[in-house]
């Protein structure tokens, strides 16, 4: 996400801290927010795929995701 972006993220928080946002005020937040938790989430998932578990032989596997899509227990 960009600088700006989360510069802005952080200057609606204070503002809300001092008063009630307007109405464009809080979507614009909810909308940065909904964006930064996305590419958040897309960031984590790639970590995970990329993440493998070394057993005592060597062997290497991956993680089995949780979701059900690639085969491993929900």
């Amino acid at each position: 996400m960009e600088q700006k972006k989360l510069a802005r993220i952080n200057e609606l928080a204070r503002l809300k801290k001092q008063r009630p946002l307007t109405e464009a005020e809080a979507a614009e937040q909810a909308a940065l927010r909904q964006e930064y938790l996305a590419e958040w989430r897309q960031g984590a998932v790639a970590l995970l795929e990329n993440t493998y578990i070394v057993t005592p032989d060597g062997k290497k596997h991956p993680l089995p995701r949780r979701d059900g899509k690639s085969g491993g227990k929900a």
